[in-house]
């Protein structure tokens, strides 16, 4: 369906350590960054780019459909995790993704050790899953600032506003 070069992109859990060994033995520097990525807007586009500028190798970690389900109520995701996987592995910035099913990334953090893990948002360093880990092993973390009027839950909502306004003039 898509060409090896995208699906080469998206990493298993089997796979994420044989990859990882091998930017680690040549000396990459990985950066790391996750999210739900749902409706991939302009604000995702320049937290992407940013983490991509701090290092070698750029690994989006996004929550499965169950964890944003979890985290954010019904009706969320909008797009599956397949298709934001793919999506994802479609931009040349981002060079793997992987989903991870638990409600934080810890875990994927603590076997990736990566040497930046960035975040967006008007987060402190203390708030920021992982955070102690990357620090602990000599990394570091970067939080990037949003772009402004970019929200996926702000776009959901206007969404049904017009949805709902529409009955009025039909």
């Amino acid at each position: 369906m898509f060409t090896k070069e995208i699906e080469n992109k998206i990493l298993s859990n089997d796979s994420l350590s044989k990859t990882i060994d091998l930017f680690y033995k040549s000396d990459k520097k990985v950066v790391f960054t996750n999210g739900w990525f749902d409706l991939l807007h302009p604000g995702h586009l320049k937290l992407l780019k940013k983490a991509k500028s701090f290092g070698d190798v750029l690994i989006v970690g996004i929550n499965s459909d169950s964890s944003v389900r979890v985290l954010k109520g019904e009706g969320r995701p909008v797009v599956n995790q397949e298709d934001r996987l793919v999506i994802l592995a479609c931009l040349k910035i981002v060079d793997f993704v992987i989903i991870f099913e638990e409600e934080t990334p810890l875990n994927l953090i603590k076997c990736i050790s990566p040497a930046v893990l960035v975040k967006g948002g008007d987060y402190k360093l203390s708030e920021i899953v992982g955070g102690e880990h990357v620090i602990k092993n000599g990394g570091k973390v970067k939080i990037v600032k949003l772009k402004e009027g970019y929200s996926t839950s702000k776009f959901l909502k206007e969404i049904k506003w017009c949805i709902s306004i529409q009955g009025y003039f039909l």
